[in-house]
């Protein structure tokens, strides 16, 4: 009996320290809003990669991030609200937005993800030539008539150092499952 019950707790302890090594590798997110349609939708089970920047990488252009913004969270628990967004220039890089269309360094992003006819600005209103500062990076949502991203005051650049990680793998729905 004494054996089994060491043989147990051995198991347990195992257990226990692959769940802490594999939590330091990835996160599971549930996507909760609708700023990511028609890439992601409410619900959607993904895996959030957690080292995909360590060793001094940075995000790149195209890449689906999950970041902590300083919205506060919406369903009662205290704290700030994570982001999905999809990473559209990085530092350095010029972005403007015009006409309801993305420039990136002066070239027109061809934008397939994007929902409905892709209009990122309302009309009349635009950016220009605005230049990412170092270690951070400008987002947006696919959604681009509900997102709120980097174009909102209140989001901003996104700083390199609140990103969680990138999402990798669609889990759910089962007839999704696939790489982001």
């Amino acid at each position: 009996m004494i054996k089994f019950l060491k043989s147990m707790v051995i198991d347990i302890i195992i257990a226990v320290v692959i769940v802490v090594a594999i939590s330091f590798v990835i996160k599971p997110t549930v996507v909760r809003e609708h700023s990511m349609e028609p890439t992601l939708y409410g619900n959607d089970y993904l895996i959030v990669f957690k080292l995909a920047y360590m060793n001094k990488e940075h995000p790149q252009r195209g890449d689906i991030i999950v970041f902590d913004s300083d919205l506060p969270r919406t369903d009662g628990v205290q704290g700030t609200k994570l982001l999905i967004k999809r990473v559209i220039a990085v530092e350095g890089d010029t972005v403007t937005l015009k006409d309801g269309y993305v420039y990136v360094n002066g070239r027109q992003l061809d934008e397939p993800y994007v929902d409905g006819e892709g209009i990122t600005w309302p009309e009349g209103e635009e950016i220009n030539n605005m230049v990412v500062p170092d270690d951070k990076v400008f987002c947006l949502g696919d959604n681009r008539m509900v997102s709120r991203d980097s174009r909102d005051p209140s989001v901003g650049f996104v700083d390199e150092d609140t990103v969680m990680g990138k999402a990798v793998v669609r889990l759910f729905p089962f007839n999704k499952i696939g790489k982001l």
